[in-house]
């Protein structure tokens, strides 16, 4: 199929295109890589009165280290943040997730702002920005702001960004030579939207869990934190014992649904099996 007839705007600032956004009144949609967009579109899922296409913009991709904060433009492709010596270096768990998403025609065009702002439950990118406790900044009418982790993701496909609101940053606290992590992900085959998916980001005291951070892909209507798994691994360790419960309660959290792909009952089975196995992991590197 093809797409439904749209107008086409090819700014060259975030401003103009932010309003582009606002003359359309809701109506347009922004093309970034457009490896979600462009198919929804043949598909007829969405018919946007207009495309505003944000890879005009100069300098919208970069990687930059500063002050503890690794700060990413939002244009910047998932192949260059796989391959970027500063992820590497300072924030190796996303250098590690980020060849799980999809294949290499899609990561090689793929934006880490657009993914964020699509929100799709399945994706890696919202379950790393949780678990590194990340944040966007984003352009606005007004201005910019910051959104915490906690407060973009709404719903399936929603965030807390307005619609006249576009991502133009993403930021992500660097890790910590003291902290063990892991991804780990079951889907049908590689290169598809997990089934299920867990991140660990474990901070150490000596030999004791000082901080867990644990977040979720594929089981639920969006990533969410792993709020009851962290507190027994905070309050209990790391021993086999507590790692066993803190899946338990892992799969007791998450609510997700049955689809083509799995059952409900599946999906809550996975996420306490891929628990224990990210925990396991992340102990190992200490």
């Amino acid at each position: 199929m093809k797409p439904a007839k749209f107008d086409y705007h090819a700014p060259t600032t975030f401003e103009a295109a932010v309003a582009l956004l606002q003359d359309y009144n809701g109506e347009a949609r922004l093309l970034a890589g457009g490896q979600s967009l462009l198919p929804m579109m043949n598909f007829r899922l969405i018919t946007p009165a207009a495309l505003v296409d944000l890879n005009r913009i100069p300098n919208a991709d970069y990687v930059r280290s500063d002050n503890g904060i690794l700060r990413i433009g939002a244009m910047t492709r998932h192949r260059a943040l796989e391959f970027s010596p500063l992820v590497a270096e300072h924030l190796p768990l996303l250098t590690e997730a980020i060849r799980l998403v999809a294949h290499l025609p899609i990561r090689s065009r793929g934006t880490i702002g657009g993914s964020l702002a699509l929100a799709d439950p399945a994706a890696e990118l919202p379950m790393l920005l949780q678990v590194l406790e990340g944040e966007v900044l984003a352009q606005g009418p007004n201005g910019t702001r910051v959104i915490k982790s906690s407060d973009l993701f709404e719903g399936i496909m929603t965030t807390n960004l307005a619609p006249d609101e576009i991502i133009i940053e993403v930021r992500f606290p660097t890790l910590s030579p003291h902290v063990g992590f892991a991804v780990e992900e079951y889907a049908r085959r590689r290169g598809d939207f997990a089934i299920a998916a867990i991140s660990v980001v474990i901070e150490y005291a000596g030999t004791q869990c000082r901080k867990a951070r644990l977040a979720t892909a594929g089981v639920g209507s969006m990533s969410i934190r792993l709020t009851a798994a962290e507190a027994e691994l905070e309050g209990s360790g790391l021993e086999d014992e507590a790692i066993d419960a803190a899946a338990a309660k892992a799969a007791d959290q998450v609510s997700p649904q049955t689809d083509l792909h799995a059952t409900a009952d599946y999906r809550r089975h996975l996420t306490g099996i891929l628990t224990g196995r990210a925990l396991r992991r992340a102990r190992s590197m200490h």
